[in-house]
């Protein structure tokens, strides 16, 4: 424990020493006043003359403790640690069976999310299609995370692995890629801390294997919670005046979050989808640092306070 004004702390303790001193000595000098009259108080009443004042004497020593502002170092819990928004803005992300359009849908939660964070939390952007694109670096600045989300635009097709590849290489600073047949992955390196979130309806077109990017990054000790945007009736959307129709893919984002031990999440509607951001499994960090004790050193002085006050009432029917 330590104190933000130690030399308060001093001028109470003396106070205090003062004070009981003084209760000793009045105590000592009415003891002897009874002695020299032939009068004597019986030992059975000295627990009770003596509880109420030892209170207000507690009493008294804790409030001044707490004009010294008592701070301890404590375990404290709280959402920490980096997480990756992987957004796809392929061409199906456009269809609208979530209003105005899923990807829409998806900015405005994410947009939310974001702010409510705090700035323990560092927040990435990737964008992906065929292939994926940083746009925003894991950053304790939520403006700029809210800005990324705000510009990304429609295009292309969908790849999820290159989707976690790329969230990968964010947060280990390093190239993430598939190995070849025969070979072991590289080594990137164990984030427990990181959490990928990844945004998509799932129609995969193309690209790196999603699930062996999932193992990939569960190696890494990295968490995937997949979002599926999307209806799995679907909708039918307009590329290159063609009309494609385009539902969502649950199994395969189900497989991508199960093999990271993540969890699949479905937001067929725009209210489902600020939910789900609601109730993202982050990882909580346990972080010491100082809590400052003074209220609860004032409490319990009150406490002790009103107690010795019953006290005295109740026995000698007065306070002092």
């Amino acid at each position: 424990m330590s104190f933000q004004h130690p030399y308060v702390l001093v001028a109470g303790v003396l106070v205090a020493i003062a004070v009981a001193a003084g209760y000793w000595w009045l105590q000592r000098q009415r003891s002897v006043a009874l002695a020299s009259a032939g009068l004597a108080t019986a030992r059975r009443d000295g627990f009770r003359r003596h509880l109420p004042p030892v209170l207000f004497l507690a009493a008294l020593t804790l409030l001044l403790l707490s004009v010294a502002r008592p701070q301890a170092n404590l375990p404290v819990a709280r959402a920490a640690g980096t997480v990756i928004l992987a957004f796809d803005v392929s061409n199906s992300m456009a269809a609208d069976d979530i209003a105005p359009s899923r990807l829409a849908a998806a900015q405005k939660a994410a947009i939310e999310f974001a702010e409510a964070q705090p700035d323990s939390v560092s927040i990435g952007v990737v964008a992906f299609d065929e292939g994926a694109l940083t746009t925003q670096q894991p950053s304790d600045d939520h403006a700029a995370t809210v800005a990324a989300i705000k510009r990304l635009q429609i295009n292309g097709g969908t790849s999820l692995g290159q989707a976690i590849l790329a969230s990968l290489t964010v947060i280990a600073g390093k190239p993430a890629a598939l190995p070849e047949e025969g070979q072991a992955p590289a080594d990137l390196g164990y984030w427990g801390n990181a959490t990928i979130v990844l945004l998509s309806d799932g129609e995969d077109t193309g690209g790196p294997d999603a699930v062996a990017a999932a193992q990939l990054a569960a190696t890494a000790g990295v968490h995937i919670e997949t979002v599926g945007v999307g209806t799995v009736d679907g909708a039918t959307v307009e590329v290159d005046g063609f009309q494609v129709a385009t539902s969502l893919d649950e199994e395969l984002l189900t497989e991508v979050a199960k093999t990271t031990t993540g969890s699949y999440h479905r937001a067929e509607n725009a209210e489902a989808l600020h939910d789900v951001y609601e109730g993202l499994d982050l990882r909580l960090t346990v972080q010491t640092k100082p809590v400052e004790l003074t209220g609860a050193a004032a409490a319990i002085a009150v406490l002790l306070l009103t107690i010795g006050g019953v006290l005295m009432t109740t026995w000698f029917g007065r306070i002092l």
